[in-house]
């Protein structure tokens, strides 16, 4: 019966439970009115003579100040306790204005207490059948039957971690959604242990097990947006023992940009298992190459292209040129940006242009510089997946060295004032085409800078970088589809271990180490310490709420298998070709001095390895590899598709 009649109300029109609610309040201002008499009198009140002219008037004065006080506007089910102070604004004006039209009234002389007690009674009687109401509606429209998440969908218990603001407004969310019944909440301060928050109880860190077991809990929330990201690290790594799956509210900034709601559940960010704390940009460099000037980002569509194009807007340039080979990526980053733009009042400010091309074809992109005047070059494209570049060494070259020397000499050829590389940790001392290519590039640019005479009026800078989490071809999602599937997740060998860092970071320091740039600079970033890929993997594992299937542990749910290096790969990855580092003012940012060939020579080794390149000679291409980059050592065969199709005999 109480969920049929709960059914029936929920049911019912907006229009219909406003009446409703109408009609209630309009019984509560003669109720309350009669028994503002009563207790007065001590007796049950009965009405006689010209007072019921005053029991007539109480409702159709009660209720259009209600209406004015936007009494009838909050959904009952969902109402908030803030709403009381409404309820007590209301109940006060109406006892005022009644008051003053009893006193007024001809009716004989009537008790000076009935109007206070008539108030009094009026907020009783409206905010207790409200949150009466709230209670009642909000506990049984859950289990209304097709309700998405009730009945036939059991509510999953959930603890939050935090019982600060953000926990106490995600709780409430929770409990009027339909997915989620938070139990307990866990908190670092001990005056806040035993004590509840909307009946819910806050705990300790050391009951959580005990929680956990109690409640059949299937997810930690964490609810900590203001934290330092150490110490949410710290505390991810606190929970990860417990079977359970964690899930974090977004941050501060997101929210308060409106990319998402304080309720809003998303995975443990990878960054936050890293633990590395950013450190603030300087401002002085992030502006100095950016604002109020003519920007231009090669490969605006990638990992790391797109973020810098993010940041870039964000500072202000003139015109920002998205520079890209394809369509769909350009498109996606420009509408984007545009979007950006327009929330941010920076449409009028400033420019972007969407430019279809290759980094290959010289002409382009020097048509592009003249036209728009470009001052600042981020040179983003690349090919850098390993195993996939080893399949296609060709085409690396072309894209790599040679699209890398088309954009430097372009930029040349167009007066750019800065040229941005961006380089990547397998360049030194590489066991791979992808990182013999771009410390190619590395030189060409080295040798543009010390030889050229045109390259004066254009500063050649490359940023060296490991890993950046989330990035297209990077473990991180690969690690999530695996886990989403049921496993297994595959890693390479238990020994491999890689440098890593956020996008946005990565971006945020080439910006500045392009400010810093003086002509032929390799910059080196700090990517703190190195983690073993396994012990992400297991991590990750644990907190989708899930066990690692080993020896140790044979119900696991998700089990890691070894698959072996593939072409090309190193266990390890290193920053610097030798020990000649110095540092910068950014304590991130390292100046690293190497080997530079000189632009004859280079010159002609870019002839041999053009030639190699077109016959299809990928025997000459790593003998022209191994003689120009310090340390090229390949690990595997040639492996050029075409080249094994053919029987390895040397060309096509």
């Amino acid at each position: 019966m109480k969920v049929r009649l709960a059914q029936w109300m929920t049911g019912l029109s907006r229009p219909k439970k406003v009446c409703i609610l109408m009609a209630t309040d309009a019984v509560f201002a003669v109720l309350a009115f009669w028994l503002a008499f009563s207790l007065r009198w001590g007796v049950w009140y009965v009405p006689h003579g010209q007072e019921w002219y005053l029991f007539a008037v109480a409702p159709f004065l009660a209720v259009p100040i209600f209406i004015k006080m936007g009494l009838y506007r909050a959904i009952v089910r969902y109402i908030e306790m803030r709403a009381l102070l409404t309820i007590v604004q209301a109940a006060t004006l109406y006892a005022l204005i009644f008051a003053f039209v009893i006193y007024q009234s001809s009716i004989p002389i009537i008790p000076r207490t009935v109007a206070p007690l008539n108030g009094l009674l009026m907020m009783l009687l409206v905010g207790s059948s409200r949150f009466f109401a709230r209670w009642w509606l909000a506990d049984t429209y859950a289990h209304l039957p097709g309700i998405r998440g009730s009945a036939n969908c059991q509510k999953k218990n959930v603890v939050i971690y935090g019982a600060g603001s953000a926990g106490v407004q995600l709780a409430a969310a929770l409990i009027h959604g339909r997915e989620y019944n938070p139990v307990a909440f866990i908190d670092d301060d001990p005056l806040l242990h035993k004590q509840k928050i909307n009946g819910i109880k806050i705990c300790p860190l050391s009951l959580l097990s005990h929680v956990i077991k109690r409640h059949q809990v299937s997810d930690i929330l964490l609810a900590m947006p203001s934290v330092s990201r150490s110490r949410r690290s710290e505390i991810i790594r606190l929970l990860e023992p417990y079977a359970v799956h964690v899930r974090t509210m977004p941050g501060l900034a997101d929210i308060a940009q409106g990319k998402v709601t304080f309720d809003t559940l998303q995975e443990v960010d990878i960054a936050d298992l890293l633990g590395r704390i950013c450190i603030d940009p300087d401002p002085a460099l992030i502006h100095s190459t950016i604002s109020g000037k003519v920007v231009m980002v090669t490969g605006a569509g990638g990992s790391i292209g797109s973020e810098l194009c993010r940041q870039i807007v964000r500072l202000q340039p003139t015109v920002l040129i998205l520079f890209e080979v394809c369509e769909f990526a350009l498109y996606s980053i420009e509408k984007e940006l545009s979007h950006l733009l327009s929330k941010t009042n920076g449409a009028n400010t400033v420019e972007l242009a969407a430019v279809l091309g290759s980094v290959c074809d010289r002409e382009r992109v020097e048509k592009i510089c003249q036209a728009f005047k470009v001052q600042t070059l981020y040179h983003t494209a690349g090919y850098k997946h390993v195993p996939m570049v080893e399949r296609n060494p060709g085409e690396a070259i072309r894209n790599n060295v040679f699209g890398t020397l088309q954009a430097a000499q372009a930029a040349i050829a167009a007066h750019v004032e800065k040229f941005v590389l961006i380089s990547t940790d397998k360049a030194v001392r590489p066991t791979n085409t992808m990182g013999a290519s771009k410390r190619f590039a590395e030189l060409i640019l080295q040798a543009l800078s010390a030889n050229t005479e045109d390259s004066q009026q254009t500063c050649f800078t490359m940023v060296r970088f490991g890993n950046v989490l989330d990035s297209s071809g990077s473990v991180v999602p690969l690690f999530r589809e695996q886990i989403a599937r049921g496993g297994p997740v595959t890693v390479t060998d238990a020994r491999v271990i890689r440098y890593f860092m956020t996008i946005p970071e990565a971006a945020q320091l080439v910006i500045q180490a392009g400010a810093m740039g003086q002509g032929g600079d390799v910059f080196v970033l700090d990517m703190g310490e190195p983690i073993r890929i396994l012990d992400l993997a297991k991590r990750m594992v644990h907190l989708s709420g899930l066990e690692v299937k080993d020896e140790d542990h044979p119900n696991g749910e998700i089990e890691i298998s070894f698959i072996g290096l593939r072409p090309g790969e190193k266990l390890y990855e290193e920053l610097l070709i030798g020990d000649h580092v110095s540092e910068t003012d950014h304590p991130r940012i390292m100046r690293a001095k190497e080997p530079v060939i000189a632009w004859a020579e280079l010159q002609a080794m870019l002839g041999l390895l053009e030639r190699a390149t077109e016959n299809g000679d990928f025997e000459q291409v790593r003998k022209v590899l191994t003689g120009a980059v310090a340390g090229f050592v390949p690990q595997c065969e040639i492996s050029d598709v075409l080249w094994k199709k053919a029987g390895r005999n040397g060309g096509f």
